[in-house]
């Protein structure tokens, strides 16, 4: 047989069926004894009353004026009789008997003492030396039908108290693995970059063993990953001095030399050293987006960063930028530097990935719905999946570090929300469309 899955029903199933089978066994050895002890009391009464009845009987047949005539004793009101007896003489003739009985229920007799036939239990005794013998008999079937209600009136307790107690089972096993069930759901809530320690407060004691080693292996996480972002975060930050040390080097190489072709050399270093240099701000941005925190205990206005954000990409490129903003505040408790990381990357992707010529869209809703969006050609849906890989460029041959939607992605995915990627853009049979909720804090209304 198959256990349920579930440690509940299978500790609820299990003390179930132990306390049925021993309850329905404490019934059948409780039934015995009764059967037993009940047989003796019939005998006893079948015994008692042999030996109450033979000295009136005797009375009686020794006054007697005829010898050997049958008397039957009349009933004085109609009655059941549990116990019939005949009295008979040393012949076997029957001198007395009971108004019901009926000689042939009566075997011959064989001396005092108990016989059993196959539809009676009889006791025999006798006195005056033998010629007077009375044997009183009991129906079997009386026997067998009390002790069917004897077993039935233990039975009926049974099949109420079982089903309670059954169900007094099941909440004490719920109730007991409560603990348990709060563990299961604090780790099935978590979200996979929750390395925080698991609380193991009023947890069994068979089960804080497990707690406890998997907050070491928590801790021995969160220290691995604290330690590769913070190696990540400072070997850009200790870049950006050297590079833009190199990059100057490589500008005034070129302003001073005469060779052309040293002059474009040191061009092409400048290119590389600049690209390498929006690598450490990317990995920088990676190293925030995955380890610093991104919610504050304060809402500001993500429609100032926006702008902010925006008016200050415009002025470094000659492709438009068109801003939608709504006319209320949009409260958020989301870094506004996080959501700066958050809109600097889509539209730079969109700058890079976009036809050159067409405006890109950015949108801020009121619900806290962020649109970038850019004409281009269309991105199949292979691709899609793909984009959001660190290092993945799609296929484009545009300058980039494919970094920049893993950023969003990472930060996407630590506010609880998600970045969806679509192509075409809404509306149109062309470009590409990126777009997240960000968490926005309820303003009361006056």
């Amino acid at each position: 047989m198959m256990l349920p899955g579930s440690l509940q029903a299978r500790l609820a199933l299990s003390l179930g069926a132990l306390l049925t089978v021993l309850w329905l066994a404490a019934a059948w050895v409780t039934g015995q004894v009764l059967r037993h002890e009940m047989d003796e009391v019939f005998d006893s009464a079948l015994q008692e009353t042999a030996q109450r009845l033979l000295p009136l009987a005797v009375l009686d047949i020794l006054s007697r004026d005829d010898d050997g005539v049958t008397q039957r004793l009349g009933a004085i009101r109609t009655h059941g009789e549990f116990f019939t007896y005949v009295v008979r003489d040393a012949q076997g003739r029957i001198l007395l008997q009971s108004h019901t009985a009926d000689p042939a229920d009566f075997p011959a007799y064989d001396g005092p003492g108990f016989r059993q036939t196959d539809s009676h239990r009889l006791y025999s005794e006798d006195a005056v030396q033998g010629t007077v013998r009375i044997t009183v008999a009991e129906p079997l079937p009386q026997r067998a039908e009390l002790a069917g209600e004897l077993q039935m009136v233990l039975a009926l307790p049974i099949l109420v108290v079982i089903p309670i107690a059954l169900l007094a089972i099941i909440l004490a096993v719920r109730a007991s693995l409560t603990p348990l069930r709060r563990f299961r759901e604090s780790l099935a809530a978590r979200s996979g970059r929750d390395l925080s320690p698991v609380p193991v407060g009023g947890l069994p004691a068979e089960i804080l063993p497990v707690a406890t080693t998997l907050n070491d292996v928590l801790d021995r996480l969160k220290a691995a990953f604290d330690a590769e972002r913070s190696f990540a975060a400072n070997a850009a930050h200790e870049l950006r001095n050297p590079l833009a040390g190199a990059i100057a080097q490589a500008q005034r190489l070129q302003v001073e030399t005469k060779d052309a072709t040293a002059a474009r050399r040191a061009a092409d270093i400048e290119a590389a050293l600049k690209r390498l240099t929006r690598m450490a701000e990317r990995l920088l941005q990676l190293a925030r987006a995955e380890g610093g925190p991104l919610r504050l205990d304060h809402a500001t206005d993500l429609r100032v960063v926006a702008r902010l954000i925006i008016e200050d990409m415009q002025r470094a490129t000659a492709t438009q930028i068109r801003l939608v903003l709504p006319d209320q505040p949009v409260l958020s408790d989301l870094d506004p530097d996080a959501f700066g990381i958050i809109c600097r990357n889509l539209v730079e992707n969109a700058l890079r990935h976009g036809t050159p010529a067409s405006p890109i869209d950015v949108a801020l809703a009121q619900d806290g719905r962020f649109r970038v969006a850019n004409d281009g050609p269309l991105v199949s849906p292979q691709t899609l999946s793909l984009l959001t890989r660190r290092f993945e460029r799609g296929g484009s041959g545009a300058e980039g570090s494919g970094l920049g939607l893993a950023i969003v992605a990472a930060i996407a995915d630590r506010i609880s929300t998600r970045l969806i990627l679509a192509s075409p853009r809404s509306g149109t049979t062309s470009g590409f469309e990126a777009a997240l909720t960000l968490p926005i804090v309820a303003t009361k209304q006056h």
